[in-house]
């Protein structure tokens, strides 16, 4: 197991890297002048070269990208204004736009973001699984086909049309907005609940179907009927011993459905008001701000490459005949 793990680390490592020079390629590098966008129409020669300074724009391509990843793994230097700064590790830069740290602004998005992920997860897993391994028992019957039917109706629905008639129309809901956890957790849990019934129902309704997809074929199975043969109670055989086994494809979904969602969360963000990750790097974007994007990027990459990694590890923990390669 921990030699497998340290492969797929090393495995892991190596994709960041190769995804953090391909962004640095297509943002730096791109047939535009970022320097000349971000400085604006009325610049000035010397603001424009204090800008090219400060995102290293008047060095080669290869310095540029040596001392990105050098600012990642021991910090570096930061002149901005003929001032110049230091930037600890890992350093992502300065948001030129907002003058700030990028792993500030990072670590002041990234927090809402997992919270309205984290918490919408509970929701469409916690009603998604239930409905799904009840619907399969009583598979065929009128209750059957209708929670299939239901869930057919809200996936039929795009996501962001669904959030703004929440956003719209469910004003008993509590007002959305971010307060940290730290400060008042009531407060943070009643400003996300809206985004928490957005992200749970949407998401429940296709959890629903592959918990009762998977449900029936592991009620098939010779370990359940060997189970129910030996007397075993079936509400003990169905939660036990057959929602054990269903769960393994459910978690493979899942995990990549909330590397995704981590990293996509932006019409959340953005119909409720909440400053995330995808509301920083949407606004990055329109103001050209390539530190911030290229911080978003690499966010997503680590994000991406270790849910896949925990998921492989999850595949052992609920599925025993599951075996690492």
């Amino acid at each position: 197991m921990l030699l497998y793990i340290l492969r797929r680390v090393l495995s892991a490592i190596s994709v960041v890297i190769v995804t953090l020079v391909a962004s640095f390629a297509l943002f730096f590098f791109a047939p535009t002048d970022p320097a000349g966008v971000i400085c604006g129409p009325k610049c000035t020669p010397e603001r424009l070269a204090d800008i090219e300074k400060s995102l290293d724009l008047d060095k080669p391509a290869v310095e540029q990208i040596a001392s990105y990843m050098k600012g990642l793994v021991v910090g570096r230097e930061y002149t901005s204004g003929g001032v110049t700064q230091h930037c600890s590790a890992p350093c992502m830069g300065y948001s030129y736009t907002l003058g700030q740290p990028v792993t500030k602004l990072l670590a002041q998005a990234l927090p809402v973001t997992i919270s309205i992920v984290i918490g919408g997860a509970v929701v469409y897993l916690t009603v998604g699984i239930l409905t799904g391994t009840i619907a399969a028992q009583v598979r065929g019957t009128s209750l059957d086909k209708i929670t299939v039917g239901a869930t057919l109706v809200i996936a039929s629905f795009p996501y962001f049309v669904f959030a703004l008639l929440v956003a719209l129309y469910a004003t008993f809901l509590p007002p959305s907005g971010w307060t940290p956890f730290t400060e008042n957790p009531w407060a943070w849990a009643l400003g996300l609940v809206a985004a928490w019934l957005c992200v749970g129902v949407t998401n429940a309704a296709s959890y629903t179907r592959y918990s009762r997809a998977s449900m029936i074929e592991s009620l098939g199975q010779d370990f359940v009927r060997t189970a129910t043969s030996k007397g075993i109670s079936r509400r003990r055989v169905v939660y036990r011993h057959g929602l054990r086994a269903a769960l393994t494809p459910v978690a493979t979904i899942f995990g990549i459905d909330l590397a995704f969602q981590l990293t996509g969360a932006i019409f959340t963000e953005s119909i409720f008001g909440l400053p995330g990750l995808g509301l920083l790097t949407l606004r990055a974007f329109g103001q050209y701000d390539l530190p911030v994007l290229m911080g978003g990027v690499l966010v997503g990459s680590v994000v991406l490459v270790v849910m896949n990694l925990v998921v492989d590890i999850a595949y052992t923990v609920l599925d025993p005949r599951v075996r690492l390669g």
